[in-house]
């Protein structure tokens, strides 16, 4: 995208506000939220379409903020830890679809590996906050068994948005 920052930002902004309202899709149901996480679509979306330093800088933005005005989802640890998974999240996929290429098979494996970053990235944050009482089975089983339904539905969703989006001319075929 060789728009100017001004236009960056204002998508930028988009995005935090997108990432402040999915959330209400399914805050009726907690379960099913953080097994979805719906604030981590656009998060990545900001990377591939912004890149790398704006999806960073929405990614650690998004959950802090939505903590600080709703209570939802609790600061400490959750959202201090999404904070940093989601700023991966955002960083990785501006970078791996800029180094991968912006063809479907590059898309695909930009998302895969941003979101196994992303979930290594929880992992550590969760580690460092909770300490001692925060260990293997708890990060396999909040970064995976319990998200793959989320892991599943941005696999499904967010490539073919950025294909439309490509088809549309809305952002580059290629760098």
């Amino acid at each position: 995208m060789r728009e100017s920052p001004v236009v960056r930002l204002v998508l930028c902004a988009m995005f935090i506000a997108l990432g402040f309202l999915l959330p209400f899709l399914t805050g009726q149901i907690p379960t099913i939220g953080s097994m979805l996480s719906p604030m981590h679509i656009p998060a990545l979306l900001c990377g591939f379409i912004c890149g790398w330093p704006w999806g960073l800088a929405a990614g650690f933005v998004m959950p802090l903020l939505r903590s600080l005005i709703l209570g939802m989802p609790p600061l400490m640890p959750v959202a201090l830890a999404m904070a940093f998974e989601m700023a991966v999240y955002g960083a990785a996929a501006g970078l791996l679809y800029k180094l991968l290429g912006r063809s479907s098979a590059g898309t695909y494996a930009a998302l895969v590996l941003s979101m196994l970053l992303g979930r290594l990235m929880w992992g550590l944050a969760m580690a460092v906050l909770v300490g001692s009482g925060f260990g293997w089975q708890a990060f396999a089983a909040g970064a995976f068994l319990k998200a793959w339904p989320g892991i599943l539905l941005h696999i499904l969703i967010i490539p073919p948005i950025l294909f439309a989006l490509k088809r549309a001319r809305l952002i580059p075929l290629a760098d």
